[in-house]
């Protein structure tokens, strides 16, 4: 039996994202939907085109490190004719290129990377963050910021998201203040650059029309990690096949995705992911609060092996 290929990534584009807001609803509208290698190319042009006739306030930035923020970073359009400002940087000189397979298709996005962060812990594609951002149009347009930090599950948001922030750390340290805020020191910050088949592609948000490309700001303060489904193994690790997004598998007997059972349930929110009737936390036999230790005869955990039912029940 031929099943239909559901992914979280098709899931997170119907819900839509603005800016890392998740209750704003697509806009209704009938259209052609645009083949995502095709569009790539142009977002691509478009992106190229922008990062090579804007600069940024370098001098300026370096002068404050390590302890910038999003307010701190002034992008600005050269004018035709002008070159670039003493003591600025045109984009395209100092962004690094990225290149990632989403959605069976071939993306290629940019960082400008203006903080590493001080901290020792970066997070994964499936963790919750702490961040300030400013979400931006190729026109400079401000569709949406944060006023004060704001925490997102990652997994709960557009793909770019979850490609770019495991790539920095999170703040060195914080300090809190008698008025109540918190300030932090030497945290995670940069921009990033992306195509719309790594934001929200062919649907409408508030202020964003398909098929544009977008800009984010961001800080990233702090992360924590995530066990969706409280089954005692962290979110990141039921990524069966290690490609950054949760799936479903392509068919019956495709167990190609992040679901062991094939019930429509990947593992990171199924709290039984083999189907054996036992929880996952309960077959963690040997007591380490580690169910992936739990390696059988067969050489698979049995948290992921439904034929261990028989021994989990005899131990």
């Amino acid at each position: 039996m031929k099943l239909t290929k559901v992914t979280l990534y098709l899931l997170i584009l119907i819900l839509g994202f603005v800016s890392c807001k998740k209750d704003d609803t697509p806009e209704e509208g009938v259209f052609e939907l645009r083949d995502r290698a095709e569009q790539q190319v142009a977002d691509n042009d478009s992106l190229v085109k922008y990062l090579s006739n804007h600069f940024y306030n370098s001098d300026e930035i370096n002068s404050l490190l390590p302890n910038v923020g999003i307010n701190d970073i002034v992008i600005t359009e050269l004018s035709e004719g002008q070159t670039v400002p003493d003591g600025s940087t045109l984009l395209i000189n100092v962004v690094e290129t990225k290149t990632v397979v989403f959605a069976d298709t071939d993306y290629q996005y940019y960082i400008l990377r203006i903080n590493q962060g001080g901290g020792s812990e970066s997070p994964t594609f499936a963790d919750n963050i702490l961040v300030n951002y400013e979400g931006f149009k190729l026109d400079n347009d401000v569709f949406d910021s944060s006023v004060n930090p704001v925490s997102f599950d990652l997994t709960s948001l557009i793909p770019i998201w979850r490609k770019v922030l495991p790539q920095f750390n999170v703040a060195e340290s914080f300090v809190e203040s008698g008025d109540g805020t918190i300030d932090y020191l030497n945290q995670g910050t940069g921009v990033m650059f992306l195509p719309s088949g790594l934001g929200y592609f062919a649907n409408t948000t508030t202020n964003i029309a398909s098929y544009t490309s977008l800009i984010f700001k961001f800080e990233l303060y702090r992360m924590s990690q995530n066990d969706h489904d409280n089954d005692g193994i962290p979110s990141y690790m039921e990524d069966l096949n290690n490609d950054g997004e949760f799936n479903l598998n392509t068919d019956a007997d495709t167990l190609d995705g992040d679901d062991t059972d094939n019930d429509f349930i990947p593992n990171y929110f199924d709290a039984d992911d083999d189907g054996d009737g036992i929880l996952t936390i309960y077959e963690d036999i040997d007591g380490d609060g580690d169910p992936t230790n739990d390696i059988g005869a067969n050489g698979i955990p049995k948290y992921l092996d439904p034929l261990e039912i028989a021994s989990n029940k005899n131990n």
